[in-house]
């Protein structure tokens, strides 16, 4: 008994100074408050992910790192928090993928249209090896890429007429993110696109010098698109993820404990933040269509598929090996 007693101690013992091992990486740490910026609501999936990260951060290094939270565009758009962060003016954010595209272009191959099967197919993608050398290169444009949250799949809203085929857009005025593979797709697809950051697409659709917009049920849900939107298609035509970044200047200030926490968190609040997305979408869905917003569920996809081929041909050899490799991934 006595022997037993000595182990149990010992092991106590022992847990206790892990406890303490542990504590002390940040017992000595100046304290640091890291300001994440994004361009959406409150009610957003990004702002989940954020808060989620936030509070994994705050305790893992014993609030010796510390995130406040810029939602709203509060602090830019998503092209100007990017340039921010390769200068320092802004630590991080939960910033769509198109646009940082903008800054590594391989970043776009996620944008193809129809590439992405299922979320879970993206996920297998995104969480695996392709997924890390991309968030790797961010570093040549001093940029550090930590996880994929995401934005999702993409849906088409227009103020005008249902969109069942894509003889249907032909002459919208759609708004899509500034990147060129939406562009490419959506003037495949018949309709006038016209990029713009977020911010100014809200203002665009209340004033009518855009008839319509795409983005995933979750936004169009958030930002009450219903109210100038009548007509929405679940075209599901893109996927797309969202990425927890932060500059370098920031990332570079930080002992490698605190980075190791950061990168973990990310990773785990990208993955909360999929999941609730998952489960709020049949709700969304329905609160749009109580608010008087015409759904069609089932488009033909077949068509809106043969439209974008063009874009495999421009695009299919712009990114490298990555689009060859993705589709093997996903067999």
């Amino acid at each position: 008994m006595k022997k037993i007693a000595l182990n149990t101690l010992a092991f106590g013992m022992s847990l206790a100074l892990a406890g303490t091992a542990f504590a002390s990486e940040f017992t000595n740490m100046d304290p640091v408050t890291l300001r994440l910026a994004h361009v959406v609501n409150e009610q957003d999936g990004f702002q989940i992910a954020a808060v989620k990260f936030q509070d994994l951060v705050a305790k893992r290094t014993e609030g010796a790192v510390s995130i406040e939270i810029y939602p709203n565009a509060s602090l830019g758009d998503e092209r100007t928090l990017l340039e921010g962060m390769q200068i320092g003016t802004v630590d991080m954010g939960v910033i769509t993928n198109g646009p940082v595209a903008n800054f590594v272009e391989e970043m776009a191959v996620f944008e193809l249209p129809f590439l992405f099967p299922s979320p879970q197919a993206a996920y297998k993608v995104l969480d695996g090896p392709i997924g890390q050398e991309l968030l790797d290169k961010l570093s040549e444009v001093n940029l550090k890429g930590l996880a994929y949250a995401e934005r999702g799949f993409r849906n088409l809203t227009n103020s005008e007429r249902p969109i069942n085929t894509p003889e249907d857009l032909e002459g919208l005025r759609i708004r899509v993110m500034e990147n060129p593979v939406y562009v490419d797709t959506f003037r495949e697809l018949g309709a006038n696109a016209i990029p713009m950051a977020w911010t100014e697409a809200l203002t665009a659709m209340q004033q009518g010098t855009i008839d319509g917009q795409e983005n995933p049920v979750n936004v169009i849900n958030s930002f009450k698109l219903n109210e100038t939107q009548d007509y929405m298609t679940l075209s599901r035509h893109t996927y797309a993820p969202a990425i927890f970044v932060m500059g370098m200047p920031a990332w570079n200030k930080l002992p490698d404990a605190a980075q190791d926490v950061l990168a973990k968190a990310a990773q785990e609040a990208a993955e909360y933040e999929r999941k609730v997305n998952a489960e709020m979408e049949s709700g969304q869905l329905a609160e749009l269509r109580e608010a008087g917003m015409q759904i069609n569920d089932t488009p033909d996809m077949e068509a809106f598929q043969a439209a974008v081929a063009p874009i495999y041909e421009k695009y299919g050899e712009k990114f490298g090996d990555y689009l060859p490799r993705i589709q093997e991934a996903l067999k």
